[in-house]
């Protein structure tokens, strides 16, 4: 951690405006499907798959990556409905763009975090591929499979145990692609991405397996917030998963529910808070920070941490001026099943119809998330 500890150790202060003599990595023209840098398309499978590529092989010199092409070429198939014995995605905000994205910020992070260190505390080439294989499917909870799930209707309503689904379909696939010795590591890292485990009392017997966990429960918040279509996701998208998942509004006991929140700009209002109290935390206590290994492939910038701060501080005018046609984005949808979205509105407006006009409505500091 060297290198990266003579940045500021407050480089998450989103509040405060970028300096004006800083160079810009981020483009005014960034297209909605494409990364931070506006370089790689991320919802395509084969162009981030192309640059976490370069990534690994020029931080493992020698290292094969065939086994990795394997996890993306399934990856690819899981998520477009063509897996054995599954449905594909049909989550309109944690879609293939979502998992893409997450990968290639994972990879960023591995590539500056061994460039950072000593080489004892390098995770080496096998690690840092099981905890991109990870990255890959750390939302495959989310997708239906045909048999065992036939009685759900959308992958939404695994939302609040979608990462224990993950971890078991690790612990099915990896042995499929000679990766049987990380079935366990695996399986318990991808926790890092959720919020199902308490992530102090997850015991790894190797300090390196657990910076894999920070590595990757960074990859997952920095990428999303950093989407250049997050606020508009969040809102139109995230807010129908939540109401499917049963996190929006709680049904209780029949008759009976509790609203956490009323609607999706309702979930935009309470986006400042739920950062400062918990996904910061996050990022700077139980993660140690790590979103700084991005610094060192961009010459001390941090194009994730500057693209999160612009979406908060937009957030910010729009409630100001109470101005939601602010939010004008329309993103377009990467899922693999044909009726997904109008599934998904299907579904939640099913639970909101149900939901009697007075109601037990739960302050911010009770939201689980």
């Amino acid at each position: 951690m060297k290198k990266v500890e003579s940045h500021q150790r407050q480089r998450l202060n989103l509040t405060s405006s970028t300096h004006n003599n800083t160079k810009k990595i981020m483009s005014q023209d960034r297209r909605n499907d494409f990364d931070v840098t506006n370089t790689v398309q991320v919802s395509s499978t084969s162009a981030v798959r192309n640059a976490v590529r370069t990534l690994f092989t020029d931080t493992y010199p020698g290292a094969s990556f065939d086994k990795l092409w394997l996890a993306f070429y399934d990856f690819e198939r899981l998520f477009n409905g063509q897996f054995p014995g599954y449905l594909g995605c049909d989550t309109t905000y944690h879609d293939r763009q979502h998992t893409l994205d997450m990968a290639l910020a994972l990879a960023r992070l591995v590539a500056g975090y061994e460039r950072s260190v000593d080489p004892a505390e390098r995770l080496g080439a096998p690690r840092a591929q099981m905890a991109i294989v990870t990255a890959l499917f750390h939302d495959s909870g989310y997708i239906r499979h045909k048999d065992r799930d036939k009685d759900f209707k959308n992958g939404a309503e695994f939302t609040l145990y979608h990462v224990s689904r993950s971890a078991d379909f690790l612990r099915r696939y990896l042995p499929d692609i000679g990766l049987a010795k990380d079935v366990s590591v695996a399986s318990m890292i991808v926790h890092f991405t959720g919020y199902e485990l308490d992530l102090d009392n997850i015991e790894l017997d190797d300090p390196r397996d657990a910076i894999c966990g920070h590595l990757l429960g960074t990859a997952d918040l920095i990428a999303q917030m950093a989407d250049r279509c997050y606020l508009e996701k969040c809102r139109d998208r995230l807010y129908k998963e939540f109401v499917v998942g049963g996190i929006a509004i709680e049904n209780a006991a029949p008759g009976e529910y509790v609203v956490r929140y009323e609607s999706g700009i309702d979930l935009l209002k309470k986006t400042p808070a739920f950062y400062q109290h918990a996904t910061k935390d996050r990022l700077q206590k139980k993660f140690s920070r790590a979103y700084r290994y991005v610094e060192v492939l961009f010459d001390g910038q941090n194009p994730y941490v500057d693209s999160i701060r612009n979406n908060l501080l937009h957030l910010a005018r729009i409630l100001r001026a109470n101005d939601w046609q602010l939010l004008r984005r329309e993103p377009p949808f990467f899922v693999g099943v044909g009726n997904a979205v109008e599934s998904m509105d299907l579904v939640a407006s099913k639970v909101l119809n149900a939901v009697p006009r007075k109601h037990q409505t739960l302050p911010p500091d009770m939201m689980p998330f």
